[in-house]
């Protein structure tokens, strides 16, 4: 394949990814409507499992299968790749259906755990209908990732690409269709409306898996020809080729379990640690919901952009690390850190600034008096996500993943000690204390690792962000004095066209001071000038005329 072809498909493949995660976040908004917080509450409590477990066992693997197919391709060895192709397909099925099995059985056993005495709030038959339900998408989705991972090999990346887009559209229509019919049309049960929509993920993996075979179907011809192409046989065993693949995923895996984790343990303590304080029930669903639920898809929008962003320098950083070309690493690590510093920080203070309307646009004006602090204390840590996922990239893309591993179980062990006694003392923040802090410190042990074994010195790195960081300030004062202006006139405690007026002027405020400042300063030229040339213009146009 030509590197124009290749880098298309990269390109197909990176806005897929991103396009199918946004539809993964909007989809709350109505979703929410539909269901309100407790449907949100019982949702969280199947999916979040479901992600830890889906997570286990796929993460990784289509870039692992990637690249030991397009390894053993490149040595002329076309069947050792189809093996794997074979043996990981089975493999994945029989796992598929295991976990299947266990999690459906253990779900009686699980709903207590979840919920704890609850005996006014959400039942314990209407935890496991929906974890049931959910589980059902453990038999396909694995497969999904050897055959995705398998088309990649050839340097193919748009059966992933077509069907990680239809999986999720599928999957969301599915979800509002079965949660609206239910709830509106049928005034049916609230969890038969989320057991719905939870297993909507199995629908939308049918739907995915339908568009992969259609790809093989179409592309086996071609695929056996390249059999017959073949130079050289492996020899290795079906063991040594499982452990090959695995040594590639395993890095992936645990770095992508980490806000999943950090998620399932407030799942398991939340409850219990507020029944301790005797602020069970309802009022902790409502809470839990707000913060795991739909606050946690709202602020995750700017991190994805962000990382989607700062994670296209990854394999140059790889290319200069590997050629030690140190100058050019520096560069490109303080490049892609700049980038999600210039992008997330803004977005997330913002979100911090406009919680309120947020809340009364998006959700519901009756939700603000208990999700306007929950969402002004909890999107400041979405700059932490964003921040370990890419700063963990790195240390991939300087064979040091360990240490990523390292940081994220050394961060989960700080949120699993401290939640409890948090949660007990600050309640919900607790919980949002307790993922700060953890995160906090998986990002200063990637810095270090980043610094110590790739000579990356982060000096212009902070004055850049501390310019940032002043043009967010001035951001934010513009956003407080729109509202406060605003608030003379319309108040957005009062209806969601009120918030939704609030909502867009302040936005609209906030955006536009910080990109002038950052055009007429040549900050987002700097930062983001290669990717959008018109940003460099005005630069451009003053060493003309000067």
């Amino acid at each position: 394949m030509s590197g124009s072809k290749f880098l298309k498909g990269t390109l197909m493949l990176t806005g897929a990814t991103f396009l199918s995660k946004f539809l993964g976040m909007i989809y709350v908004f109505p979703f929410q409507s539909i269901v309100g917080l407790k449907g949100g509450t019982l949702y969280a409590y199947a999916y979040i499992p479901y992600t830890i477990l889906l997570s286990m066992a796929t993460m990784g693997v289509p870039l692992a299968v990637s690249k030991f197919v397009s390894k053993y391709n490149a040595l002329g060895d076309y069947y050792t790749g189809r093996r794997l192709f074979k043996t990981g397909l089975l493999l994945m099925f029989i796992s598929g259906l295991v976990t299947f099995f266990i999690f459906y059985s253990i779900s009686p056993w699980l709903a207590p755990k979840i919920v704890g005495q609850n005996e006014y709030g959400i039942k314990h038959e209407e935890v496991v209908y929906v974890l049931r339900m959910v589980s059902t998408a453990l038999i396909i989705v694995p497969m999904m990732s050897i055959i995705r991972g398998f088309f990649q090999g050839y340097q193919s990346m748009g059966p992933t690409a077509i069907s990680q887009v239809i999986e999720q559209i599928a999957r969301v229509i599915f979800l509002l269709a079965g949660s609206f019919l239910v709830m509106k049309v049928l005034n049916g049960d609230l969890h038969t409306a989320v057991g719905l929509a939870v297993f909507a993920a199995t629908v939308g993996a049918i739907a995915g898996m339908g568009v992969l075979i259609w790809y093989w179907v179409k592309r086996k011809e071609n695929l056996d020809e390249f059999l017959e192409q073949s130079t050289i046989q492996s020899s290795l065993t079906t063991k040594e080729m499982l452990l090959e693949l695995l040594s590639y995923a395993g890095p992936f895996v645990f770095v992508s379990l980490a806000i999943p984790l950090y998620q399932l343990v407030d799942e398991f303590t939340f409850s219990r640690a507020m029944e301790s304080i005797n602020k069970g029930g309802e009022y902790a669903e409502n809470l839990f919901s707000i913060f795991n639920m739909y606050g946690h898809k709202l602020i995750m929008i700017p991190v994805s952009l962000a990382t989607a962003f700062g994670l296209t320098l990854v394999p140059t950083i790889t290319e200069s690390f590997t050629a030690r070309n140190t100058p050019r690493l520096n560069k490109q690590v303080s490049q892609a850190l700049q980038i999600v510093m210039f992008l997330t920080l803004p977005a997330v203070f913002g979100l911090a600034m406009v919680a309120g309307p947020a809340i009364g646009a998006l959700f519901s004006v009756e939700h603000i008096d208990i999700g306007e602090g929950i969402m002004f204390y909890y999107s400041p840590v979405a700059l932490f996500f964003a921040l370990f996922t890419v700063s963990a990239a790195i240390l991939q893309g300087i064979n040091q993943q360990r240490f990523a591993v390292y940081s994220m179980f050394g961060g989960f062990l700080l949120k699993l000690v401290l939640n409890i006694p948090l949660i007990k003392q600050f309640e919900i923040y607790g919980a949002i204390s307790a993922t700060a802090i953890g995160f906090l410190f998986s990002i200063m042990f990637n810095f270090w690792a980043i610094k110590k074994y790739a000579n990356v010195r982060f000096n212009y790195t902070i004055r850049r962000s501390l310019l940032i960081t002043i043009f967010v300030g001035i951001m934010v004062a513009v956003v407080q004095l729109v509202k406060w202006i605003l608030s003379f006139v319309i108040s957005y405690e009062d209806g969601r066209g009120q918030s939704i007026v609030v909502l867009v002027l302040s936005i609209t405020a906030g955006a536009g001071v910080y990109l002038y400042l950052s055009i007429q300063s040549n900050l987002a030229g700097s930062i983001l000038g290669y990717r959008f040339k018109f940003l460099q213009k005005q630069k451009r146009r003053e060493k003309a005329n000067s």
